[in-house]
């Protein structure tokens, strides 16, 4: 079978399944994978794939299923096919109570790896009409900054996750001390004067201080005294094994005297849980059957089941999964916030990250967000992944969406000579939203300087949906309207606006904060802040906010999305 027809078959199948619009680099794949013959032909077959997707994508959906019944009616035949359930490996039966959390620390701005586990979490709870939990870990007052606390709950309210209740760690102080004095009662738990040093030392040579040894009473008096004493005099610790293999279980720190008001409470305690204690009891008390959590957690799942046994509270089910890394993305809330001080990020919603405020600027959609962190699976294997990755999962959702404008960056001007006075109308969208952007042509038209130092003497060139012209010695004289004779004789279909004062002055933040200028057409005034458009030929963008030039006109500042 002839390879365009091979190809085509496949785009208008794949444009269908996709709400009309085919993805070159999904055909490239399949193709090759199908036709091995052809690999050695890619960068030709990667070209005859974007021409006839193009063709493709023009179509209706109505025209390309009525394509594919003609071409490939085989193709159009519907399988049935069971959805994955991608919590099936926890085994949990149909009617089986569940209740899951996902438990962030109000420190920081979340991002896209927060993302994974929410969706998780909240999924899971959804697949078994179970109850969904979102807690704040709130329990180290060093670290909690109040303002994280909004933050995070419009974050994930945007990212369309609804939680059942809202409970906060640091509201159960008086739970968390009850079951340290059952723990010091019943010799499970031991208060430490020792210095942070020889502690070390003791947890690694697996040998006990003399603390160890002390009765319960002993400890229980000392426990009661902590509070008044200065910070890094006493902790308490849980008596397991100073030997176990699992170096985490060596009689680990339960509670330590923090002298830094808290966020909500104030200065209202100075004895604070550490994140294992809080966390197993806090799962326990608030009746959370399954959580999925990242891997770093590992190590410490034996400690926090030990001490719901030891309490003899219930225990929680947990797995860890793999975290991902975005390739050249920094992920460290320390660095980002060194970096955003010293000027070297221009805040945490900074193009170049992937916090939940810098995708939100940037123009992804939270169902794409969602989409992406589910599909990198849910297994204990680390993933690096590009923002590529991401993109795919944007990009369908925007090309189904988005409003096409005209944006000529770096603009020149362009005079055809004998160009005929038009009424233009250009499509909203290729598919729906027909019409819309008039325009009023004769002679005199802006095209970006790349375009107008490509043209060479002689050749035929189409200013898109409007005229061909050929380039002349003494400057361009206008040739024909006719499409069909542009691709007979043509060279280039060139991305154009009419000279005129109702254009708009446009600047573009793109990825790498350089900034590109240029002209947009006038219907891009009734866009508003927070919607993304795609500028033809160019890349989706995101109206970021509208402003004014320096002699008073409109200028629309846009984030490039991605293209």
């Amino acid at each position: 079978m002839e390879i365009d027809h091979i190809i085509r078959r496949h785009a208008l199948k794949n444009a269908l399944d996709y709400k009309g619009k085919a993805n070159p680099k999904a055909l490239l794949g399949k193709i090759l994978g199908e036709h091995a013959d052809w690999r050695e032909k890619r960068a030709e077959l990667a070209k005859k794939i974007d021409i006839i997707v193009n063709e493709v994508n023009k179509l209706s959906i109505k025209e390309q299923k009525e394509a594919l019944e003609q071409e490939a009616p085989e193709m159009l035949e519907k399988k049935e096919k069971k959805e994955r359930d991608i919590f099936a490996f926890l085994g949990i039966n149909e009617g089986e109570n569940v209740v899951t959390a996902f438990p962030p620390g109000p420190e920081k701005y979340p991002h896209i790896g927060h993302a994974k586990s929410l969706h998780l979490n909240h999924e899971l709870a959804k697949r078994y009409c179970g109850k969904f939990i979102l807690r704040f870990e709130d329990t180290n007052p060093k670290l909690v900054q109040g303002i994280f606390y909004d933050i995070m709950q419009e974050n994930f309210t945007w990212l369309g996750v609804k939680w059942d209740e809202l409970t906060y760690a640091s509201d159960h102080m008086d739970l968390f001390y009850s079951l340290c004095e059952k723990a010091i009662t019943a010799g499970n738990a031991y208060v430490c004067s020792c210095d942070a040093e020889k502690i070390k030392l003791s947890r690694e040579k697996g040998k006990a201080c003399e603390c160890r040894d002390r009765s319960a009473e002993e400890n229980m008096e000392l426990w009661k005294n902590m509070p008044k004493l200065p910070e890094g005099h006493a902790i308490v610790r849980l008596k397991i094994d100073l030997k176990h293999q699992n170096t985490t279980m060596r009689d680990p720190t339960t509670f330590r005297i923090l002298d830094q008001p808290h966020a909500r409470h104030g200065k209202k305690y100075r004895v604070w849980p550490n994140y294992d204690w809080q966390n197993a009891i806090i799962d326990s008390e608030t009746g959370v059957t399954h959580r999925i959590r990242s891997k770093e957690f590992e190590l410490r799942s034996e400690l926090q089941r030990h001490i719901q046994s030891t309490l003899g509270l219930r225990e929680t089910s947990t797995y860890e999964i793999g975290r991902f890394n975005m390739v050249g993305v920094e992920s460290s809330g320390r660095a980002i916030r060194e970096k955003v001080e010293k000027g070297e990020l221009i805040g945490w919603d900074d193009p170049t990250l992937t916090t939940i405020v810098a995708l939100r600027r940037r123009g992804f959609r939270p169902e794409a967000i969602k989409s992406f962190v589910i599909s990198t699976g849910i297994s204990k294997a680390e993933a690096t992944l590009t923002w590529d990755d991401l993109i795919i999962h944007n990009k369908r959702l925007l090309d189904a969406e988005a409003d096409r404008h005209s944006f000529v960056r770096d603009p020149v001007e362009l005079w055809v000579k004998g160009a005929p006075k038009q009424d233009v109308e250009l499509n909203l969208h290729p598919t729906h939203r027909k019409g819309g952007r008039k325009f009023e042509t004769y002679d005199l038209f802006y095209v970006t300087k790349e375009d107008s130092d490509m043209m060479e003497e002689g050749k035929m060139y189409r200013l898109m949906d409007c005229l061909n012209f050929r380039k002349q010695k003494d400057g361009f004289e206008f040739d024909s309207l006719e499409v069909d004779k542009y691709k007979k004789h043509g060279e280039k279909i060139i991305h154009w606006l009419p000279k005129s004062d109702k254009l708009i002055d446009v600047e573009v933040m793109m990825p790498d904060k350089t900034v590109i200028t240029g002209l947009a057409e006038r219907g891009v005034g009734n866009v508003k802040e927070g919607e993304v458009v795609q500028f033809e030929r160019f890349g989706f963008c995101r109206l970021d906010k509208i402003g004014k030039t320096n002699t008073g006109d409109v200028k629309i500042v846009f984030w490039y999305t991605h293209n």
